[in-house]
């Protein structure tokens, strides 16, 4: 196996949505960086991709300056005009973009073809070079620079090192950064719907005594169901025929969009929420899942990454002249900046989940109210659509 050795500025492991993201940011930087990916995406066809992801307008923002949003096909882009939020016991709690002051509360837009959108980004930077094929196989740090050895035999040699290589990160365990693990004992179960009535740019969500139930509108008569529920109920969904699994989920959903039709199989993820006490190293420094995971429900996690992405981006571009890419204080920068928006997602998506999984008649009668309340209390409402849409 032949042994070489690569200098660059910045190397990334991991080239999905958010170490895409981040890459892309530094093409006019002037800096040289090294993308390490196993494999490349996978092309894009016409059938429905059965991972969904709901962007804030700050993210879509993102993209669009990375000239990524524009590449995107907008047929099959869906914007989420309203949203409308149902407790256990007829609480009712909805949020309107126009009512806010916004375009949209959210873009709804498939997995695949963002990534590929990214991937082709990612090619055409003339500063960006995709080591595709190849997987980390060992990693040293100190003297001021990250050597990170490839199974080919390579060796990349970095000021920085940033790990994007999602929620079971390499990089991570590498450089020695404790994760905290909290598994909730669900799934979240998610497919693609045809469905008999418009959704009118609406998604529903519903918090019941089986898990939380979203319906993400897609363009067309098409909706993406995403079923955070217990493992029992979740395995139980997958073994249903599409008929019968169709009929499930438009009844979970009171019939709001009439008949439904599975046009992708069900799929199921564990949910869980991982907590990484220090997202950086000397050298180091990690974005997205591989910085930390919050529980679905409020769609954030994607948004949390590109959340690092661009920030930690922005800071490099900005650092002081006699600064590296790797320099403490740099590094020190980000992980305060990144620290209040991601503990506060956390803090949220988990106390909902807890909330909402607890079967206390009590609790369940005070979250109820205080869903219908904040329905009353229209500052409250446009406060947290604020936040929400970045």
């Amino acid at each position: 196996m032949p042994q070489s050795s690569a200098q660059f500025d910045i190397v990334v492991v991991g080239a999905g949505l958010v170490g895409a993201a981040f890459a892309l940011a530094l093409r006019d930087s002037g800096l040289r960086v090294a993308v390490v990916e196993p494999s490349p995406p996978a092309s894009e066809t016409d059938a429905w991709d059965g991972r969904i992801y709901a962007l804030n307008p700050a993210n879509v923002e993102f993209l669009s300056r990375l000239g990524v949003w524009p590449d995107l096909d907008p047929g099959r882009i869906q914007a989420v005009d309203r949203m409308e939020i149902y407790g256990d016991e007829g609480a009712h709690l909805e949020f309107c973009a126009y009512d806010a002051g916004v375009l949209a509360l959210a873009y709804i837009l498939e997995s695949g073809r963002l990534q590929n959108a990214l991937w082709r980004g990612l090619q055409r930077a003339p500063n960006v070079e995709l080591i595709v094929g190849a997987r980390c196989a060992a990693a040293d740090f100190g003297q001021g620079e990250a050597r990170l050895g490839l199974d080919d035999g390579r060796t990349l040699r970095a000021a920085l090192l940033v790990g994007a290589d999602g929620a079971n990160s390499w990089v991570r365990q590498a450089a020695g950064l404790h994760a905290d693990v909290y598994r909730y004992e669900t799934q979240g179960v998610v497919a693609n719907f045809e469905c008999e009535r418009s959704h009118d740019g609406v998604a529903f969500q519903w918090f019941r005594t089986d898990g939380v139930l979203a319906y993400l509108p897609l363009p067309g008569r098409r909706m993406s169901m995403v079923w955070s529920t217990p493992n029992a109920h979740a395995e139980e969904l997958l073994r249903l025929p599409p008929e019968q699994l169709a009929a499930r989920v438009a009844e979970a959903g009171q019939g709001v969009l009439g008949r439904l039709q599975v046009i992708t199989p069900p799929q199921a993820f564990p949910l869980r929420k991982i907590r990484v006490p220090d997202i950086v190293a000397p050298g180091v420094a990690l974005i997205g899942d591989a910085a930390h995971v919050v529980h679905p429900l409020a769609g954030q996690g994607v948004n949390l990454g590109f959340g690092d992405a661009m920030v930690l981006a922005q800071l490099i571009a900005e650092r002081e002249p006699y600064r590296g890419c790797g320099d403490p204080v740099l590094l020190r920068r980000y992980r305060r900046e990144r620290a209040e928006p991601v503990a506060a997602m956390r803090l949220v998506t988990h106390g909902l989940e807890r909330l909402f999984a607890t079967r206390s008649r009590w609790l369940r009668t005070l979250r109820n109210r205080g869903l219908a309340l904040t329905d009353r209390v229209v500052p409250v409402k446009n406060l947290l659509i604020r936040h929400a849409i970045g």
